[in-house]
């Protein structure tokens, strides 16, 4: 039997996940997952690929706030509100360009000394509709600040296998995904195209391409070399490196809330697609 083993939110877009017990499925993914983003000066999306240092702020959520910790710079936490009041702006993520709100000057001021660079917080209000891309969309769905689909998925079988390969084992952090599950073969997540946990339906729409942002050690901030040397041997398909499966839901109405322990009732199964991918980095 397939059941969930663990849940993540990422409430700051390439900041610390938190691990929780249940999550809520809103419209556009889990409550309060990637709402947050930092940005440039001139409002283009920041992340860890270029700014390594972003893997050592770490997260934490309350009622009321999301409180940020650099684990290795001598600076005060700081406390972000769940509702920001700041100006309306535009923000670019990726080839999108889409509505959201700066938070305020006293939390660009903490980024920035924290990463020694000029940066803003912006959130995602509510009002806006970030679509996924069209040719993987079953019904027009909207995402947050990800890179392109609200959820993620990966087997723990599946981290089992990568690590049995590689002479230091990763802790599933690096992948950042929102569901894990155990109880299935390694990778069986790439077959799984409807499935449904508690009330739920979820549509896997395209295997995940992974990137650098795996490679970065969380405890230090480094870049090395692994996950994706051992998995380029042997889960590289047209150039990308393959590894977990993005996620769409059905919409419904009601609140859905998804715990650790849920059973995952699997529906129609396809050949793995792993040579389904699109351009845009996971």
């Amino acid at each position: 039997m397939l059941k969930v083993s663990a849940l993540y939110i990422y409430p700051i877009k390439s900041l610390g996940g938190i691990p929780v017990r249940t999550a809520t499925l809103t419209d556009r993914g889990f409550a309060n997952d990637r709402c947050w983003m930092l940005v440039d000066e001139d409002n283009n999306f920041l992340t860890a690929r270029e700014h390594s240092e972003m893997a050592l702020i770490k997260t934490e959520l309350s009622q009321d706030d999301i409180v940020v910790r650099h684990i290795s710079k001598d600076i005060p936490a700081f406390h972000i509100p769940l509702q920001p009041t700041g100006d309306h702006c535009i923000v670019r993520v990726w080839e999108d360009t889409c509505a959201a709100r700066y938070v305020d000057a006293a939390a660009d001021r903490w980024f920035s000394r924290a990463l020694g660079i000029s940066c803003r917080l912006v959130y995602m209000p509510k009002s806006t509709q970030r679509k996924v891309d069209p040719n993987y969309a079953h019904q027009d769905e909207i995402t947050s600040f990800s890179d392109g689909y609200p959820l993620l998925l990966i087997g723990q079988s599946s981290l089992d296998d990568l690590n049995s390969r590689m002479s230091e084992p990763l802790p599933m952090e690096r992948f950042r995904p929102n569901i894990v599950f155990t109880g299935g073969a390694p990778y069986q997540e790439d077959e799984m195209k409807v499935f449904k946990i508690a009330d739920a339906t979820f549509y896997g729409v395209k295997l995940c391409a992974r990137c650098v942002m795996t490679t970065i050690d969380t405890s230090t901030g480094e870049k090395g070399k692994e996950p994706l040397r051992t998995l380029s041997q042997y889960r590289l398909r047209d150039k990308k490196v393959l590894f977990g499966q993005n996620l769409l839901f059905d919409n419904a109405s009601n609140t859905r809330i998804i715990s650790i322990g849920d059973a995952i009732t699997l529906g129609q199964m396809q050949p793995p697609a792993i040579a389904k991918t699109d351009s845009r980095p996971e």
